[in-house]
């Protein structure tokens, strides 16, 4: 049983089960809609017996992405039936297929800025959030990494995405877009869900706003002067009420911004010792100059040839934004 997230699953089921009612009023000879309604009552019946989230056969909790992505589900994995288990493979084809679709364009060149990034599964589906959104002269970029992994976090990926591309448009602070889709996260999902990321809002003139929700500092490189961002706030959806600070730097032409998740920084080699960020510092001085995809490049090989082999256990998503100058678009 999961007890912290007892009282939002059993707000979603009451929800799920007011919503099935008034579908019923309509068209009461329904057996769909009659059917699910008795699932909701037998889930609803199980968190009062307090075994909700427990595998219907071994009585062992089930998957927590699962429970997340549906509050129904009564089997773990290893009690699926083959049916069940090839419906659960096409749902994950299916996301994988959506979320590739919300990825930004690879190579990005607009406004004076140029973009480009890594992105990489450590499976099927990603929990790491990766966009550039273009706004009048403005571009956001955002990386972050949701908690948890599978099912769920993608699906909090996707929400993310979609609560950032409505936001950027409104032309409203930084700061208050950070708190406006920290608020709609938490506001829609469990305690247990978080997500840490970094926004940032490039300017025509070269002026840079970033704001820091928990996650890996940015690198400023400036020729072979490379310095992490360090103004962090807490994590995005941790709390309905946060604020969010926001640091300012100015970029001349060739300057760069590193964005990362924590699965390059905390990559670890056979022996188990992290990569680190002191690593990713030489490199980024060593390929200072390259363009944004080809520094990406050198980063993965880096990190490759650390690896030596060692089955990635994280997501992976680097992103290179370069400063071009005025009057390049």
């Amino acid at each position: 049983m999961i007890e912290s997230a007892g009282s939002p699953l059993r707000d979603q089921l009451l929800n799920r089960r007011s919503n099935l009612e008034r579908a019923l009023a309509t068209s009461p000879s329904e057996p769909q809609l009659q059917k699910l309604l008795a699932e909701v009552d037998a889930a609803l019946d199980r968190t009062s017996k307090g075994t909700y989230g427990l595998c219907d056969v071994c009585n062992e909790p089930i998957e927590p992405d699962r429970l997340m992505a549906d509050p129904l589900v009564r089997f773990c994995l290893g009690h699926m039936t083959p049916s069940q288990q090839e419906a659960l493979e096409q749902d994950l084809d299916l996301a994988a297929q959506i979320q590739s679709a919300l990825l930004p364009e690879r190579h990005f060149r607009r406004g004076g800025w140029e973009a480009a990034y890594h992105y990489e599964g450590a499976g099927p589906i990603s929990g790491d959030y990766c966009d550039l959104v273009s706004s009048g002269e403005d571009l956001y970029f955002i990386v972050g990494d949701v908690s948890g992994k599978g099912v769920a976090a993608s699906m909090l990926m996707a929400h993310l995405h979609a609560t950032f591309q409505a936001l950027a448009p409104l032309r409203i602070p930084l700061s208050e877009i950070m708190e406006r889709a920290s608020r709609m996260l938490c506001e829609s999902t469990l305690p247990t869900y978080f997500a840490t990321l970094v926004c940032g809002k490039a300017h025509r003139n070269g002026e840079v706003e970033m704001s820091n929700a928990g996650h890996n500092p940015p690198l400023l490189v400036q020729g072979s002067n490379v310095v992490p961002v360090e103004a962090t706030g807490l994590p995005l959806g941790m709390f309905c009420e946060e604020h969010f600070s926001v640091s300012k730097v100015k970029l001349a032409a060739g300057d760069t911004i590193i964005t990362y998740t924590d699965g390059l920084s905390e990559a670890v080699d056979a022996s188990g010792a992290q990569y680190g960020t002191d690593r990713l510092l030489r490199i980024a001085k060593e390929h200072h100059s390259l363009p944004p995809m080809d520094l990406i490049s050198a980063c993965v090989k880096d990190l490759s040839e650390f690896e030596s082999g060692v089955p990635k256990s994280d997501d992976l998503t680097i992103m290179v934004v370069r400063r071009l100058g005025d009057d390049r678009s």
